[in-house]
């Protein structure tokens, strides 16, 4: 009997990993990094799985959330193929070397900081995968695009546009058991209806199981509009300080956000002119990506993707980005990572935050056990990078850029299934999230809805 397996992503929002098991065939749809300090260790434990018996593995989106997981597989043994569209699958390699150059100086950072501090730290001083991990792990990437069918041994899988991120998708199975047919829905990350850069999600296909994302299961967005106006107060206020806005921003999808809307700002003179700067080198290729595929774009961008102005300066080297700190001038550093887990963001929070005149901004989700969610939760003073800060900046949250659906989108768009499910696992939501979101969508459906447990697997 075909069986499903929670590997991630269940009762937290990082680590997406879902093995599913067909009579004759295992795949998994997603291979995801924990990011949440409570649950990163699983990064590093033994596979629960055997990789060289995983067919392939099936990509949602390239967020690291989603594909940061693959070097460490292709290490440990898989050697099937990883499919996914192809803007997905160019803006994972692109991911995947950042992460892997950012697991090797971290590894050697920490290792020199806990040899001055005489101690040892609470995960291994060793990259988690290295450069040359990733890149054995290319070779193996297949494109496959929206509505093409991809053909296993007694499965079938299609992927269709979930308007989340550039490329990302939902990825719909077929199987036949005892003479009767099987369908599953991977919802991915669900997209908001109105997005300024993509397209609003499709109706989903009508699957008998469907395993689905609750990130906003127990909270709204305030109106896309509203985002504008906000930032712009947050801008303004921190210019007239004389500070810099600070903002920790995902590279993909997030960063572009930012930039189309700071455009907007400057041309309608909404926001005095000023230094914008980019500082991480993937943000700089993901964007040039994005420029790629116009095709992929929608919202309000129409046929091209203006995410360039003046003032705009995007910093990929080292010395350029410490450079920023000598800016004399009001400025806004955008930099990831989007939950200030790592990268060169750390560094700018550290030259910002006990300034008062300056403002982190943070314009996504901060996952329990994140520096982002420490920072966002009040906590005085913060770790970073292994010292103490106290926090005098001014710490705002810009809610309405987020690239997944809120709690009512989430129902809108569950509800346009064609048929009723015969059970839909709620997941990649914080436990009491999607215990809340499960308690909406019966209450509203009278379906049978399942908060599935770390590990924990079910016969469909």
């Amino acid at each position: 009997m075909p069986k499903l397996t929670f590997l991630g992503a269940a009762g937290n929002v990082t680590g997406s990993r879902y093995l599913f098991e067909g009579v004759k065939i295992q795949l998994l749809v997603d291979c995801g990094l924990y990011q949440e300090r409570e649950f990163r260790s699983r990064n590093w434990d033994p596979s629960p799985l055997k990789p060289s018996e995983i067919e392939a593995v099936i990509l949602t989106h390239a967020h690291l959330d989603h594909c940061g997981l693959l070097p460490k597989l292709v290490r440990d043994g898989f050697r099937g193929k990883v499919y996914g569209t192809g803007a997905t699958l160019e803006m994972a390699e692109v991911m995947l070397l950042d992460s892997a150059r950012i697991q090797e100086e971290d590894a050697e950072f920490k290792k020199r900081r806990h040899e001055r501090e005489g101690r040892r730290g609470l995960f291994p001083e060793v990259p988690l995968y290295t450069v040359e991990d990733a890149h054995n792990t290319f070779p193996l990437f297949q494109t496959a695009e929206y509505g093409q069918t991809i053909e296993f041994d007694g499965v079938k899988a299609t992927l269709q546009d979930a308007g989340h991120v550039l490329g990302s998708a939902m990825v719909y199975l077929e199987c036949q058991y005892g003479g009767q047919g099987r369908s599953i829905l991977f919802s991915g990350d669900i997209g908001r209806p109105v997005s300024p850069l993509l397209p609003a999600p499709p109706p989903p296909p009508a699957p008998d199981y469907l395993v689905m994302e609750a990130t906003y299961g127990d909270r709204e967005h305030p109106p896309v509009g509203e985002v504008e106006e906000s930032l712009a107060s947050v801008i303004n206020d921190t210019v007239k300080k004389g500070g810099n806005v600070v903002i920790p921003a995902f590279a993909l999808e997030r960063t572009q956000e930012l930039l189309f809307y700071i455009k907007n700002l400057l041309t309608d003179g909404k926001i005095p002119k000023l230094t914008v700067y980019v500082d991480s080198p993937m943000a700089i290729e993901l964007t040039a990506i994005f420029s790629k595929h116009p095709e992929l774009l929608g919202g309000e961008v129409g046929e091209s993707a203006p995410f360039g102005f003046p003032g705009l300066k995007l910093t990929g080297s080292v010395e350029d980005s410490k450079a920023i700190n000598h800016d004399p001038k009001p400025c806004i550093i955008i930099a990831g990572s989007g939950m200030a887990t790592g990268g060169r963001i750390k560094h700018h929070l550290v030259n910002n935050i006990s300034r008062p005149e300056c403002t982190i901004l943070f314009v996504g989700y901060q996952s329990r056990g994140t520096l982002g969610r420490v920072i966002t939760d009040g906590v005085n003073p913060v770790r970073i990078l292994g010292q103490e800060y106290e926090v005098k900046a001014r710490i705002e949250q810009l809610q309405g850029l987020s690239a997944h659906a809120g709690r009512s989108e989430l129902l809108e768009w569950v509800t346009k299934l064609g048929k009723t499910p015969r059970n839909v696992f709620i997941a990649h939501s914080e436990e009491d999230s999607a215990k809340s979101f499960a308690e909406a969508l019966k209450a509203s459906t009278g379906w049978q809805v399942t908060v599935p447990a770390y590990g924990q697997s079910f016969e469909l």
